[in-house]
């Protein structure tokens, strides 16, 4: 097969064309250098333009319309729980700054599309790749094709959408890694290895996990003999667990006997128990010494163990520190292994709150476990069912709403898209399952997929659309694009820094941190914890991300808007 033959394929068979490109895609967004890669959304977007360059494959827009309408549901339905209960607590300066910079940012790209003489295609593609958001290309493709215009037009604005994103995506996201680990810190004159550590000191986090935060690891349940001269003998189970001071120590079961005992707060040990104790090893012997021999006792020892992920949506946990958590009677036996924020590991410290949405794993004996997640929230069962009726209902709905909801300007009627409402829509299934977690269940995987290979899908066939114009249109604008690009991407960084610090009174760290968040750069935030070596940052990323995830997502109808 030559190379016109593979081409002509290409354009016979443009179902398995965008299939190559999805794969070309991941293929080119999995290189890095520094901790910096294109990723495989803008991965997509190149293999698409490239292979435009050559065969010109038809697009359907039903198939476009159908993979991004998944993923704004799939980013929705993630981010609901923290976009729309976030409005309070020590997270609120974070989610000032997830406001301000994408605002600011609109504006800066209306102001230099303007000055540039851009139209709304070249305009919105600005923005999309001067703050590495992909997503708004799909909300500024669907709100041309609604604009009074010849299809010729729209096409060639939506073709302009992916040639501006490609000319701005390189600097938008180099652009934020060195906002947050080089110039910001000069600008703050902060070297973020030390600020890192005084924040971790603050919040009790070490990198040993010493002291009460070392106990929040994964335990073992051991049995030991009481020795006959022991001190503990005469103690009750709950005096000898408080001996443990600052540490998580729990009596599991006693033998007596040939009988076997519950641990009754109450229950006097005696001479000749066996005690099954769950804690660190090393705390047991640093704390009990030679009170303790430890033996072998099959069935003694013979708990059912569990390790369970619980959605964390009930009001008696929701905003409370872990070390005010770890003295709860419900928190009795159980442990904390880890933290997840926004798909983002969050430190374990004496001084963490938990979140409406958090996803943390608890680990003890079954019964203990049990009883903690339904405090917590819900367990999340391994599950591989999906609520396809909320799903399907929500996106016809939202839809629905976003053609008929919208607002007139100058005579014209401008609806929020389908895109929109859809957004909007997942928002709100999302915050609903934080108050309701039994209710339209998705599972993470299913929920990867449409956002991953949704997103991914759609920016491809732009890419294919737009592949045959790319030459021309970067003769026509590429320089100013460029120049117009910076001014988009550190503009709003810029005024985010000083509002964050001067105004709002952040920590430095945590404020860089939040300005990775407002522009949705996991890139950002990770060279910044690399830097600063700790993960402590994270913290104000998982404030300001829902909010940047919304704001610039809608930010390519706004800008179609603003522009026509």
């Amino acid at each position: 097969m030559g190379f016109a033959d593979f081409a002509h394929f290409l354009e016979k068979h443009p179902d398995l064309t965008v299939f190559l490109v999805v794969g070309l895609g991941y293929f080119i967004g999995q290189f890095k250098y520094r901790g910096f890669g294109l990723g495989p959304v803008t991965g997509a977007l190149f293999a698409g333009l490239l292979i435009g360059q050559f065969a010109e494959v038809p697009v359907s827009e039903v198939a476009r319309s159908i993979l991004f309408l998944l993923f704004l549901f799939g980013i929705g339905y993630s981010v609901g729980p923290k976009f729309l209960s976030a409005v309070k607590g020590e997270g609120l300066p974070g989610i000032a700054i997830g406001i301000i910079v994408p605002l600011t940012a609109i504006a800066t790209a209306v102001i230099a599309a303007r000055i540039l003489g851009l139209d709304a295609g070249f305009a919105a593609g600005l923005f999309s790749g001067a703050t590495t958001e992909s997503p708004a290309i799909g909300t500024a493709a669907e709100a041309i094709r609604a604009l009074p215009l010849p299809k010729e037009q729209r096409d060639q604005m939506i073709s302009h959408i992916a040639v501006a994103d490609a000319l701005c995506y390189l600097f938008g996201a180099l652009g934020v890694i060195l906002m947050t680990t080089v110039i910001g810190p000069a600008i703050l004159r902060i070297d973020v290895v030390a600020e890192a550590r005084k924040l971790e000191e603050k919040y009790g986090f070490t990198h040993k996990r010493a002291g009460i935060a070392s106990a929040w690891r994964p335990v073992e349940i051991r049995a030991y003999a009481i020795a006959p001269d022991a001190a503990l003998i005469g103690q009750s189970v709950a005096a000898v667990e408080a001996e443990a001071s600052g540490q998580r120590v729990f009596i599991e079961r006693i033998r007596r006997g040939e009988a076997l005992l519950d641990p009754r707060p109450d229950l006097e040990l005696q001479d000749g128990d066996i005690i099954a104790l769950e804690a660190r090893r090393e705390v047991l012997i640093d704390i009990f010494g030679t009170d303790l021999r430890e033996v072998e006792d099959q069935q003694l020892l013979d708990i059912a163990a569990l390790s369970l992920d619980v959605y964390v949506a009930s009001k008696e946990v929701i905003g409370r520190s872990i070390v005010e958590l770890g003295d709860a009677p419900a928190a009795r036996g159980v442990f904390l292994r880890q933290i997840m924020r926004s798909g983002l590991e969050v430190p374990i410290t004496p001084e963490t709150r938990l979140e409406r949405g958090d996803i943390i794993t608890l680990i003890g004996t079954e019964k203990n476990v049990e009883a903690a997640a339904a405090l917590a929230g819900a367990a999340i069962r391994p599950t591989d069912s999906t609520d396809y009726v909320t799903l399907g209902i929500a996106i016809f709905l939202g839809g629905l709403i976003g053609t008929i909801a919208g607002f007139d300007i100058g005579g014209a009627h401008i609806a929020l898209s389908t895109s929109v409402g859809t957004l909007m829509a997942g928002l709100f299934i999302g915050w609903l399952r934080s108050h309701r977690p039994q209710f339209a269940r998705i599972p993470d995987a299913a929920i990867s997929l449409m956002t991953s290979l949704g997103l991914a899908g759609f920016v491809g066939m732009i890419g294919l659309h737009a592949g045959p114009v790319f030459v021309d249109a970067v003769r026509e604008v590429g320089f100013g694009l460029l120049i117009a690009g910076v001014f988009v991407t550190l503009v709003p960084q810029f005024l985010g820094l000083f509002i964050g610090r001067y105004v709002l009174r952040m920590n430095p760290l945590l404020l860089l941190g939040a300005l990775s968040g407002a522009q949705t750069m996991t890139a950002a935030l990770a060279a910044l914890q690399e830097k600063s070596g700790s993960p402590i940052a994270v913290l104000g990323y998982t404030a300001a991300v829902p909010f940047g995830h919304i704001l610039l997502t809608s930010g390519g109808t706004v800008m179609v808007w603003l522009m026509s």
